[in-house]
């Protein structure tokens, strides 16, 4: 079966330690959170795990198929147009342009873009649009494994349950697996079968939170109420550092 295995891993940055025994797998059809404040290792975690880093200490075993990956950043080329970035990830594993192109052009009315989009360039997008290419170049590729690394923290409260509508859709149908790594308890719990709670200097998992109803069931009445929750514990109170002085 397919399944990203980290063991024992540790990271340093120079003389700092980032990330101290972390260990975790994330199966596949499942959707794994990492969830902590802003500098505490996140993205360095998701960076080893999807081989952007050396692995200097401890493993990481991917056996994924395939991967694919969306960001804060939309990271378009500012030199092709929607469909030329959409396609990207589809010329380099060796399609035909044509079919490339065609399916570059589905994907992207699925992600509400309009034809009349599809030859503009990122310098003429709105950051939404920008976004909505980034999640199609991501998925046209039909990977077995999503890193999504705070893509939606950037984006209107519409844009934001339109994207995660369409991911829940997939999780539902087990067509994705997918390691996200976040600062928002919501977009977690909305999204995750399991939330990894990262503390900072350095980062290490303090505690693990599950969650059995299917994404697809989970209304904003259930995330709310899960939300209310998890912002009582201890570890979540003193990891965001909640209390009042």
């Amino acid at each position: 079966m397919e399944k990203l295995e980290v063991k024992n891993l540790n990271h340093h940055f120079g003389f700092t330690e980032i990330l101290r025994d972390i260990n975790f797998t994330l199966k596949k059809g499942e959707v794994l959170s990492v969830v902590g404040p802003s500098g505490g290792g996140k993205t360095t975690l998701m960076h080893l795990c999807a081989g952007l880093l050396d692995v200097e200490e401890g493993s990481v075993s991917n056996t994924f198929a395939s991967s694919s990956f969306a960001f804060q950043e939309a990271r378009l080329l500012p030199w092709k147009n929607v469909i030329d970035n959409i396609a990207l990830g589809l010329l380099a594993s060796g399609e035909k342009r044509s079919v490339a192109i065609e399916k570059s052009r589905e994907i992207a009315i699925q992600f509400g873009l309009d034809e009349n989009d599809f030859e503009k360039f990122p310098k003429d997008l709105s950051g939404g649009m920008k976004q909505r290419v980034s999640f199609a170049r991501a998925l046209v590729v039909k990977p077995s494994l999503l890193f999504l690394d705070e893509p939606f923290s950037a984006l209107d409260i519409g844009l934001k349950k339109e994207l995660q509508g369409i991911l829940i859709d997939m999780i539902s149908k087990k067509e994705i697996s997918i390691l996200f790594i976040t600062h928002d308890l919501m977009e977690a719990i909305r999204l995750s079968d399991e939330i990894l709670l990262l503390k900072a200097d350095p980062g290490h998992i303090v505690k693990k939170f599950s969650y059995e109803l299917s994404q697809n069931l989970r209304d904003d009445k259930y995330v709310y109420g899960e939300s209310a929750k998890i912002l009582q514990d201890a570890e979540i109170i003193d990891t965001f550092e909640l209390e009042l002085k």
